[in-house]
């Protein structure tokens, strides 16, 4: 199982929000690239970059602080919030992100994934966000009544390379994942699924970890707070 630990970036600075709300973040970094970097020395294996100002805006906001993040690391970059077209998506791969992550752009206009996920096969992932098993969008601001297990499920033709799933109740309140929720996810579908929400703790990791179904987990909160260690974390983990 993949850890990679999480850069939100609001207004360029490295910040954690509490339950997806713009109004309560807290800015642990002045400096995203710098806090990349200290992340790839620990042995990270990959980056989660997350543009919060993009998500509501619905184009890319904080470029210059990812572009920043590309120059300074070497492992791959993983980045969602604002792309929802294909010529955001061929402007970010193009510049060296590894993975976009299609998360309102994957509700209101599924063709784009299908064609992303054909024209860049292994750089397209889909997000996930949900409200009590309920997918919500534009930066979790709106709540729609589609159901996350069937979402999944219509893109198991895509090609897309992982789905990531946030239970935005557990984010960042350092309450732990939705195990059981984000293990059924996994097994509903083929898609590689990778646990965000919540992971505060090396017992939440391997919580995730032994249930034998989840690709990947994301942790933000819990590396800056220093509740986990990233290195320790790795170790335990290989």
């Amino acid at each position: 199982m993949i850890l990679y630990p999480a850069i939100d970036l609001k207004d360029g600075q490295a910040v954690r929000l509490l339950r997806g709300d713009m109004e309560k973040s807290t800015v642990f970094s002045d400096s995203p690239a710098t806090q990349a970097r200290a992340f790839q020395e620990a042995g990270c294996q990959w980056l989660h970059l997350v543009d919060l100002n993009g998500a509501f805006a619905g184009e890319p906001v904080n470029g210059a602080a990812v572009e920043a993040i590309l120059a300074e690391t070497s492992v791959p970059a993983q980045l969602g919030g604002g792309i929802r077209d294909m010529a955001t998506i061929e402007m970010w791969i193009g510049k060296g992100i590894a993975r976009v992550i299609l998360g309102t752009g994957a509700v209101e206009n599924p063709d784009l994934v299908r064609d992303a996920a054909r024209a860049f096969p292994g750089k397209v992932a889909v997000g996930l966000d949900a409200r009590e098993g309920r997918v919500a969008t534009r930066g979790w601001a709106e709540e729609t009544d589609i159901m996350v297990t069937d979402l999944a499920r219509s893109f198991e033709d895509a090609g897309v390379a992982a789905i990531i799933y946030t239970d935005i109740n557990r984010d960042g309140a350092m309450q732990g994942p939705n195990i059981e929720a984000t293990a059924d996810l996994a097994r509903a579908v083929h898609i590689p699924v990778i646990a965000s929400g919540g992971v505060s703790s090396l017992a939440d990791l391997e919580a995730l970890r032994d249930t034998g179904v989840i690709a990947g987990a994301i942790s933000g909160r819990a590396l800056y707070d220093g509740a986990l260690d990233l290195a320790a974390a790795l170790k335990a983990l290989a």
